[in-house]
């Protein structure tokens, strides 16, 4: 673990994940235009990383995607910091490995970031193109990534306080994250059904529903890893393959992943702290208040009126 290997001197890349369509929400709300002139959420992630400090975009996307999103999205970054795409399919999977043939989506987040294995040869931050993280949490996490040029197993994670990324209109899908003291992630459970019951905050599965403290850390999916994160991904898609590559609905989730690498002694992941305000369109209902919200940072001068 953190091994050191020979030094370089490189900008990190921010990988965003934008393959996915937005069940709940309907239709590619990647593309959805919520800043005064047409801005998407994920020209603001872009717009925020340019100025953290970041060198280059990847994005992956579906593959029947790729004529709009260079053509709308990708032509207003062209003169502002390098571009790349790569594409998410079912099967996308490693030479050998074997699936269950009536399988039609995808393995889910971590089976997103193994297709930028052949992209990204530095250290790299990994987002969800419809999620608004904040200008602060693109600075940290990119403060971070140049700490880790050159070495291995020093991963981290941008931890949000449960009652900062909650929706009004449903419940929420949260990483439920517990550290050690040094900030170093322990432990990450995916809870699937995080929502405020009277003054409470609650996660609900099988056995009921169960109190969560307000300011406990969740992940948001924004990471920060080193390149050889994409071995041990492949290596680790392969066991999942083995064990459920027959199921329908069996998803690989980067929790998951870091999870293994930390239990087995190979990583440690710094989680960093930060007050910012999660949001995003997780419901149609959200919109308007996304919009909302968008303009009064426009107001405080946080963004400019018009990106790009």
């Amino acid at each position: 673990m953190a091994s050191q290997s020979s030094s370089f001197d490189m900008k990190p890349t921010l990988f965003v994940l934008a393959a996915g369509m937005g069940s709940r929400y309907g239709g590619l709300k990647q593309l959805d235009g919520l800043g005064p002139n047409g801005e998407t959420i994920m020209d603001y992630s872009v717009f925020d990383a340019v100025r953290a400090g970041f060198g280059k975009i990847v994005f992956v996307i579906r593959k029947d995607f790729e004529e709009d999103f260079r053509n709308i999205v990708l032509a207003k970054y062209q003169d502002r910091i390098p571009c790349d795409v790569c594409f998410q399919s079912v099967d996308a999977v490693p030479a050998g490995c074997t699936y269950n043939p009536e399988r039609q989506k995808p393995w889910g987040t971590n089976h997103a970031v193994l297709m930028g294995k052949d992209l990204i040869r530095e250290p790299f931050a990994v987002i969800n193109a419809d999620d608004f993280y904040g200008r602060d949490s693109f600075r940290v996490l990119a403060d971070y990534l140049q700490t880790i040029e050159g070495t291995e197993g020093n991963y981290c994670m941008v931890g949000y306080r449960v009652k900062n990324t909650l929706s009004e209109n449903g419940s929420v899908s949260r990483g439920v994250c517990t550290t050690d003291a040094d900030g170093c992630l322990t432990n990450v459970v995916e809870r699937t059904h995080i929502e405020e019951m009277g003054n409470a905050i609650v996660y609900s599965d099988e056995t009921g529903d169960h109190p969560l403290d307000p300011d406990t850390p969740v992940s948001m999916n924004m990471w920060g890893f080193s390149p050889e994160y994409f071995r041990y991904s492949e290596q680790a898609f392969c066991t999942f393959l083995a064990e459920h590559g027959n199921e329908l609905k069996a998803e690989y989730y980067i929790p998951s992943v870091v999870n293994e690498l930390i239990v087995s002694g190979k990583a440690r992941c710094r989680v960093l702290d930060t007050t910012a305000k999660w949001f995003g369109v997780t419901y149609a209902e959200d919109r308007p208040q996304v919009v909302m919200k968008i303009n009064e940072l426009i107001q405080q001068g946080v963004y400019p009126e018009k990106l790009f």
